[in-house]
């Protein structure tokens, strides 16, 4: 039985970092399930038991049943990350991308996908500069997956 059931996602700005009692890092494909078995950074057991189709960002705030707060944390991943000078040409790459339903980072100078290295061999034929790295994944919600934005310093 977990020492802790997080049954509530709670709406941006709602719970300051001050009232946070713990924290649970999780990688993108874990962050995606609304339900599962999760271990917190501290090492108690807990589980995610969301409503359906819950979609979880690094920086989110988890409610438990018995009151206690958790932020979530995206996990370092190996990504790859593509970028090119030309915007028509990082256009083109995330057209190509989403065209194979691949979740993809977007930002104004680069975009970012699971590591994969037939889609980045397709990237580079495209004339784009693609890096491995290991880095948190914060992917696009979905236009239809009532994904709430967020500000990132890069």
């Amino acid at each position: 039985m977990p020492d802790l059931r997080l049954v509530e996602r709670l709406a941006p700005g709602t719970a300051p970092p001050a009232a946070v009692e713990a924290t649970v890092t999780l990688r993108f494909d874990e962050r995606r399930r609304s339900r599962l078995p999760v271990h917190l950074d501290d090492g108690r057991a807990a589980a995610l038991l969301l409503p359906r189709g819950t979609r979880l960002r690094g920086g989110d705030r988890l409610r438990a049943e018995n009151g206690i707060l958790v932020a979530v944390r995206a996990a370092v991943e190996p990504v790859s990350t593509a970028r090119a000078q030309d915007p028509l040409l990082l256009a083109r790459a995330c057209y190509h991308l989403g065209n194979r339903h691949v979740p993809l980072e977007i930002a104004v100078d680069y975009v970012r996908y699971l590591h994969d290295h037939v889609l980045d061999g397709m990237l580079v034929q495209l004339g784009l500069i693609v890096v491995s790295e290991s880095v948190p994944f914060e992917p696009e919600a979905g236009a239809f997956q009532g994904g709430h934005a967020h500000t990132h310093d890069r």
